[in-house]
């Protein structure tokens, strides 16, 4: 049976409820939002003279939670418009219009009762065939679904999205008794495709595969900094990006959680373990949570938790930290290890993590007690939890955003030498990681042909993960390399389609980076059919420039080099524009200056939905000069048969810039007219160089042919530049821009518009990058440009001079 997902339903409109909606809105679903009636108007209702019967009041709880869902930060929509496709309604009027959707999703309080019989109403309600799913994160899937008709079970079971939905790639899939395989494998693939989730089939026991392992990993480094005595901010610099997990750390992530939550699990996974879970003790609270919990210190939502955030005597707001010996709040701390210092030059994850686990302080002894009984936990929760190792690690890795899963950190650490570890701790591992050992298996991994493998504890043999087939995973590709240098490497994707991958920190554009562009080119255009440039980083595709060596030359006033820097990234950016052969770009999280630019001169643009772009010289005391300025004037010129006015198309192009405007994603770039309607956007990451390496060769087999550079672009010249010098004086005037930022704009609104030309004419490209490089020269040479270049390099943050 075809099935096709345009309208759903959502029941419950808490935190969970409506974000799930938002989420289906920003892929283009219609959806249906409801939640309970209030017992009685409010005071401010009846004042009003409202009664029950009121619209507003009918639909007051699913529009106050709709309300604070849209201005939470950060946002559920890919772009606020996008809450027009979201209709809110209550249970008592609106529930009969499910009859019409394609998917129900309940999303209400996690009590079984309350479940059930809104399952019995849905039941009712609903036409044949329809999928029904629970957001339960821990309640028995067989449980919601007895009493139930034959069709309503087969069509229900268990979609377990993580919040934020739209942010945590993990959807677990979990069948209930009677589940129609078919729905499952469509739910499986639609979760992948169109939602853009890792989708992980988990079988239904108590916390499924995430939370069973992730809030077994929390409670115990709850446990392990009591027993070794860290500190909060300890426990979170030990737990963030050093071990490639989020910057919130353990104790930051409860409170933003909530406690109350991460308690309430735990005590349910120890009631459920009885008799299965040889370790449920851990389950329960360490002193420390439970005394949290007692004084109902939940964390955000309650003002305190593990942080508290205050105001000081000049009214700044300060981060306090619990100390877990007087249970009163201090300033924070700077954490320093020596453990932590070892690790500071390298860059690479997986060669961290052996350093770490070495330390001789409290920081490896933190490590070497946690991991091991991380580890071990997983090992005994095969297969109770999961059949295959790999669908553990996709799930820790997709629901708690972390970079590697519990078997590939352990890979990375090395599988005997853990082993090792862990016996010393007296947390050995489950008996089939011995057997795996004497069969002279030594990961959990390993690659073949290109296509990752995972130990099978059945067989006793590596299978392929299944899958991959529509992944293209660049990590994988080894063998596959036709060029590297210490800033980029090139793949051969196969099909005559090369890729090449930035690997500079932030994958910044610095000499090596830009060679790799240029090599890749001439490589693309002798032996290959079309170029990608994507990459596989967590936190950028591409940073921008390298402003270190910019920053040497310009102190140093050796604007002979400046001018040479800026002349060779034009030229490169214009060599992927109007190279023989098609160059796609395949952007990701930041992509700033350079990266923006890169993307600016490619032949299309396959962008990951959450992609943050923007040119944000302007911050440094600079203009984009890598034909980024040069660039949005030309798309501006292409609008200007739109029928809008010339110059408010060009002003919002200005404002972009002047105002270092990142989009909040790849549909808010499309907006700011930094991705076209020929670009794509892809919700699945892991699908985003497959894709890009499609549409490449689809530019190439539909007959690319090379492009001619313009000499057609219409700018404004002193039309232009006077309605934007009016605009800055007024800024000036009322002290929103200093005196520095107002040179910068005039610079800025000097080349976007053409320079001083006497009216409104057609220029080429070539005249507006050498206005580019002028102005970007001059500011290079300014004392406040150097201040607030020296602030980012030194301190993270340009100074307002």
């Amino acid at each position: 049976m075809n099935r096709t997902i345009r309208k759903v339903a959502v029941l419950g409109s808490g935190i969970m409820g409506s974000r799930i909606a938002c989420h289906f809105a920003n892929i283009g679903v219609n959806v249906l939002l409801l939640d309970i009636v209030p017992k009685e108007p409010n005071d401010t209702e009846q004042a009003k003279g409202w009664t029950l019967e009121h619209p507003a009041v009918r639909n007051r709880i699913v529009n106050e939670s709709f309300q604070s869902t849209l201005k939470a930060s950060p946002a559920a929509l890919y772009r606020p418009s996008f809450a027009s496709r979201i209709k809110l309604g209550n249970f008592e009027d609106n529930l009969k219009e499910i009859k019409d959707y394609d998917w129900i999703i309940e999303v209400v309080v996690e009590r079984l009762d309350i479940k059930k019989s809104l399952f019995e109403k849905v039941e009712a309600l609903r036409k044949p065939g329809t999928l029904v799913t629970s957001n339960t994160s821990g309640i028995p899937i067989k449980l919601m679904s007895e009493g139930r008709s034959d069709d309503f079970q087969k069509h229900f079971c268990g979609t377990h999205f993580f919040n934020p939905p739209r942010y945590l790639r993990l959807l677990e899939i979990i069948p209930g008794p009677q589940t129609d395989p078919a729905v499952v494998d469509f739910l499986m693939h639609y979760g992948d495709l169109f939602l853009g989730k890792t989708t992980v089939l988990s079988k239904d026991t108590p916390g499924f595969i995430a939370n069973r392992l992730g809030i077994y990993a929390m409670v115990q480094t709850i446990r392990a900094a009591e027993e070794i005595g860290l500190s909060v901010e300890e426990v979170d610099k030990l737990t963030g990006p050093v071990v490639g997990r989020p910057k919130s750390g353990t104790f930051r992530l409860s409170d933003v959680v909530g406690l109350d939550t991460t308690f309430h699990v735990a005590k349910n996974l120890y009631e459920s373990g009885e008799g299965t879970d040889e370790s449920r003790e851990a389950f329960v609270a360490p002193g420390i949570m439970q005394e949290l919990f007692n004084k109902k210190w939940l964390g955000d939502k309650t003002g305190q938790g593990f942080y508290k955030k205050v105001k000081d005597e000049k009214g700044k707001s300060v981060i306090l930290a619990l100390d877990f010996k007087t249970m009163e709040y201090r300033p924070s701390e700077k954490v320093k290890f020596a453990t932590l210092d070892s690790t500071k030059a390298i860059d690479n994850l997986s060669k961290r993590f052996g350093t770490l686990l070495e330390g001789k302080d409290k920081a490896g002894e933190f490590y070497r007690q946690t991991f091991a009984d991380s580890f071990r936990y997983a090992t005994f929760r095969i297969p109770e939890i999961s059949d295959e190792l790999y669908r553990i690690d996709q799930a820790i890795s997709a629901g708690f955003g972390w970079q590697l899963g519990l078997f590939e950190t352990w890979d990375a650490i090395g599988l005997k030498k853990m082993v090792g570890i862990m016996e010393e701790l007296d947390k050995k591992p489950a008996a089939w990681v011995y057997d795996m050992l004497e069969a002279g298996h030594e990961s959990f991994y390993k690659v073949k042909d290109g296509k990752r493998q995972y130990y099978d504890i059945p067989s006793k043999s590596y299978q392929a993960i299944p899958g991959q087939e529509s992944f293209i995973i660049l990590s994988n590709l080894s063998n596959q390399v036709v060029w590297k240098n210490a800033g980029a490497t090139l793949y051969d994707l196969g099909d005559g389609i090369l890729n090449l991958e930035f690997r500079s920190k932030m994958n910044t554009f610095g000499a090596e980076v830009i060679e790799g562009v240029q090599k890749s080119i001439s490589l693309a255009e002798k032996d290959f059919q079309g170029l990608v440039i994507g990459n596989e980083s967590t936190e950028a595709f591409s940073a921008g420039a390298n402003l270190a060596m910019l920053f040497m030359f310009a102190v140093e006033q050796e604007f002979d080099e400046v001018n040479l820097m800026i002349a060779q990234f034009q030229q490169t950016m214009m060599r992927a524009r109007y190279s023989s052969i098609p160059v796609v770009a395949a952007p990701h999280t930041l992509t700033l200056g350079g990266g923006c630019e890169l993307n600016l001169h490619a032949d299309k643009v396959v962008a990951h939905a959450e992609t943050y772009m923007g040119l944000v010289e302007v911050g440094v005391g600079l203009i984009p000069a890598g034909g980024g300025t040069k660039e949005m004037a030309a798309r501006c010129s292409d609008l200007y048969q739109s029928g809008d006015p010339e110059l408010n198309i060009l002003q919002n192009a200005f404002m972009n810039i002047a105002q270092a405007k990142v989009s909040a994603s790849a549909h808010e770039a499309l907006s700011m007219n930094y991705l076209q309607a020929k670009d794509a956007i892809v919700l699945n990451r892991s699908r985003l160089i497959a894709e890009a390496k499609q549409a490449a060769l689809e530019l190439a087999e539909n007959g690319y042919t090379q492009p001619l550079q313009r000499s057609d672009i219409k700018v404004q010249g002193k039309t232009g530049i006077a309605l934007f010098q009016a605009g800055i004086a007024q800024m000036r005037l009322a002290n929103y821009i200093s005196d520095h930022d107002a040179k910068i704009a005039g610079k800025l609104a000097y080349v976007i518009c053409g320079g001083d030309l006497s009216y409104p004419q057609t220029v080429t490209e070539q005249y507006l990058l050498d206005l580019e490089r002028e102005a970007f020269l001059s500011l290079c040479g300014e004392k406040k440009t150097l201040e607030r270049m020296q602030g980012l390099l030194t301190g993270g943050k340009p100074p307002r001079n």
